[in-house]
């Protein structure tokens, strides 16, 4: 990776960008096999795949990491909330599945 300032010319940014888009893509997965760990766990512990308290403390954390790192915290809230609500469809979905499987 090179820093955006020693991009020469379009086609080498958007070769960065493209390469961060792969690296964004391969968290996303790897933050999905967490999401399907949480489904696995949360029925053991008694535990809802929606948690009000801890989609609020999440929401709180990356606002504060946007914040930090300079990036518009209101942007980064509505792609998490999406990715929030789409992880918690995923853990419903698992945890349905495994109690029709009982």
């Amino acid at each position: 990776m090179i820093e955006p300032e020693a991009c020469r010319n379009m086609q080498q940014l958007r070769a960065q960008i493209d390469a961060l888009d792969a690296e964004i893509v391969a968290m996303l997965a790897r933050r999905a096999a967490y999401v399907d760990r949480a489904a696995e766990l949360k029925p053991g512990e008694g535990l809802p795949a929606r948690i009000a308290a801890r989609i609020d403390e999440v929401i709180r954390h990356v606002r504060g990491e946007a914040q930090a790192r300079g990036i518009d915290a209101d942007l980064v809230e509505t792609l998490w909330r999406d990715l929030i609500e789409w992880s918690i469809h995923r853990e419903e979905r698992a945890m349905a599945q495994v109690e029709e499987n009982r």
